[in-house]
């Protein structure tokens, strides 16, 4: 046996896959090898034309004598002979010194190669990937993608072209006596681990496409499916032709029990409004807020289980969100912090509705001061605030404004006051020691208090657009200020049940921006509603609504607003469009691709969406406009950023 880079054995473990033992045996049978197509140092370029080629499978290993130069022989058209992975040019010398010297097919086909005083007899077959229309996928220059549509049953022809974007065929080009019967599919993760085989795939006989040499004969598997979890892997219909996959990783090409042959990275939809969709990252900041100070985790029973939790949940959100090539980043590299519900830090002013003042005082203890501030008559909210904020800081406290859209029934927007201490530390806010907070007969102010153990107060369809003044509290007690990340909040609960999820994204205009409540109800919904991957979605998409709020209603959508269904039939596809709309609204900006994040949304027909208080997850919005002081800033901020594929093992 002769050593392949010393990773694996190729000879002997390659004929005897493809020949069978009587031929591996025999010294004047061909050597097989494969065209090397595809990219393994995933730098864009064939491997087959690179003018280094890293060492791999692919390549057939020669032991050169020792001493002086050896100038070889001519080398056929369909093979390269390489030393240390450069190509020797005609007429050129193997130096002594080499320590690789190895030959790489580029073409399908026998052809015979004298080196050190033999003659090799070498037969090269080729491993295409067809797309369902039956066109050819370059394996360096694009990519598998993540299956987008439900389990089908195939044709009357199973080796035909069909309607799926996303399945693929291996064609296997060769000599007729050369070609293997069966391959298996495996599938590996970014960072190379294995995560499942497709084994002793068969191939059956097909016409060779016209650019295949005479001569030779093609075999091609069926439409084989990469597929994002067990559901749709293991469901009958499509069982012997599925294989789990991941957005970063690669199906690879091997003989059955051997070497790889060949492989294929795995990215976005291949074709899309925006063209062809590699793969880009969103990164998550977790906060698990615990029922009351000191208490055990909202979920999981201690903390080690709430971030087992938290990483099975971003697990089903990155095999979703996979089909369009996004990714929410290694499960051991998530930001996962425990926090105590705030304490009463924030002031209202203006409450719910917004009305403009009478004219009076408002009267708070902030750390046991008190303070007062005057109330003009005809006040909007806002302005009061900033009387309010005057009075807290002239007592030495830091003081934030943050101003909040008018919701459906309120008159003006409100605005929130934000007080910390002067190190930093959230203060506590208290009513007065007497009398009312305040004294204005229209003008309200309401202290924003968490209150976990009876459920977090959610949005209705009035106030969707700002929140509660409960889930202003909180959110806003634990902003970043970076936004660029989706801030994801885990609460033990909602109030008053049939709530899981909400969202409050960028286009409402609101305060709040790129920020998910979900409660455990939510995670015990599990892969029958998909809650977190479903409000990412509203937040990615920048869109509050439902693809059936205006359209016919299809439960197989991930974005579907409420079906709930654990099945390969239920809530889990985006569409290619779908796709689209997340780079174009969350991606980084770039003047192809149209409205970036920030841009005002277009409009709606019919004036804006309904939201609708749906029973088993929500979309909301919201963010700070342009020019709001105190709050996360306003600018479009990119949340999808390119992550570029990497050869497999080196990723990080």
């Amino acid at each position: 046996m002769r050593s392949m880079n010393g990773r694996l054995t190729a000879l002997s473990i390659l004929l005897g896959a493809l020949l069978g033992p009587q031929r591996s045996a025999a010294a004047a049978g061909p050597v097989v090898v494969v065209v090397d197509q595809d990219d393994d140092d995933a730098d864009g370029v064939p491997d087959g034309a690179q003018a280094r080629v890293p060492p791999s499978p692919e390549l057939l290993a020669l032991r050169a004598p020792r001493g002086a130069s050896q100038a070889p022989a001519a080398i056929p058209a369909g093979l390269r002979l390489l030393v240390d992975g450069s190509p020797v040019e005609p007429g050129g010398a193997i130096p002594a010194s080499a320590r690789r010297v190895e030959i790489q097919a580029v073409r399908a086909g026998r052809s015979e190669v004298a080196l050190f005083g033999t003659t090799r007899t070498i037969s090269a077959f080729e491993v295409r990937a067809i797309d369902g229309a039956g066109r050819r996928i370059d394996m360096a220059r694009s990519h598998a993608s993540l299956q987008r549509t439900p389990p089908d049953r195939l044709g009357d022809d199973p080796l035909g072209n069909l309607d799926d974007p996303d399945a693929i065929r291996l064609l296997v080009i060769g000599a007729p006596d050369d070609l293997p019967l069966t391959l298996d599919v495996h599938s590996a993760a970014p960072s190379g681990t294995a995560i499942d085989r497709l084994s002793s795939v068969p191939l059956g006989h097909v016409p060779c496409p016209p650019d295949v040499a005479p001569g030779l004969v093609c075999g091609s598997t069926r439409p084989l499916r990469a597929v994002a979890d067990d559901i749709d892997r293991n469901h009958p219909m499509v069982a012997e032709r599925s294989v789990k996959g991941e957005v970063g990783g690669a199906l690879v090409v091997a003989v059955p029990g051997g070497p790889k042959l060949q492989m294929i990275r795995i990215a976005g939809p291949r074709a899309s409004p925006l063209g062809p969709l590699g793969r880009t990252r969103a990164r998550l900041r977790i906060l698990m807020v615990r029922p009351r100070a000191g208490g055990p985790p909202p979920m999981g029973g201690d903390d080690a289980g709430a971030v087992a939790i938290a990483r099975a949940e971003v697990e089903r959100a990155n095999a979703l969100w996979g089909a369009c090539g996004v990714s929410f980043g290694p499960l051991e590299e998530l930001d996962i912090t425990f926090v105590d519900p705030p304490r009463p830090h924030l002031l209202a002013i203006g409450c719910d509705h917004g009305l403009p003042a009478s004219g009076g005082a408002i009267r708070v203890r902030v750390d046991g001061h008190e303070v007062t501030a005057a109330i003009r008559p005809r006040m909007r909210p806002g302005a009061a605030a900033r009387a309010v904020a005057a009075a807290i800081g002239a007592a030495g406290f830091s003081v934030r404004l943050s101003d909040n859209p008018v919701i459906g029934a309120g008159a003006y927007g409100t605005t929130d006051v934000l007080v910390r201490r002067p190190g930093g530390a959230l203060a506590t806010i208290e009513p007065p020691a007497s009398g009312a907070l305040s004294t204005d007969a229209t003008l309200t102010a309401c202290i924003g208090a968490v209150e976990l153990e009876d459920g977090l107060q959610h949005f209705t369809d009035t106030d969707a657009i700002a929140g509660t003044v409960e889930e202003r509290a909180l959110i806003k007690a634990f902003d970043d200020g970076d936004p660029a990340t989706v801030d994801v909040v885990m609460v033990p609960s909602f109030a008053g049940g049939g709530r899981i999820g909400e969202s409050f994204i960028f286009a409402d205009g609101g305060a709040i921006r790129n920020t998910i409540i979900e409660d455990r109800a939510g995670l015990r919904a599990d892969r029958a509603s998909f809650a977190l991957s479903h409000e990412l979605g509203h937040v990615l998409l920048d869109e509050p609504g439902h693809p059936d709020d205006f359209g016919i209603d299809t439960p197989t959508r991930l974005m579907d607003a409420d079906a709930a269904n654990a099945s390969a039939y239920g809530p889990r596809r985006l569409t290619v469009d779908e796709c689209a709309r997340a780079i174009r609204q969350s991606g980084a900006a770039d003047p192809r691709l149209g409205p970036q994040s920030g841009a005002p949304p277009a409009p709606r027909p019919g004036g804006p969406a309904p939201r609708s208080a749906e029973a088993a997850r929500s979309g909301a919005a919201a963010v700070s406009p342009p020019g709001a002081p105190g709050f996360r800033p306003s600018g479009p901020v990119p949340l999808l950023a390119p992550w570029p594929l990497a050869p497999l093992g080196r990723e990080r």
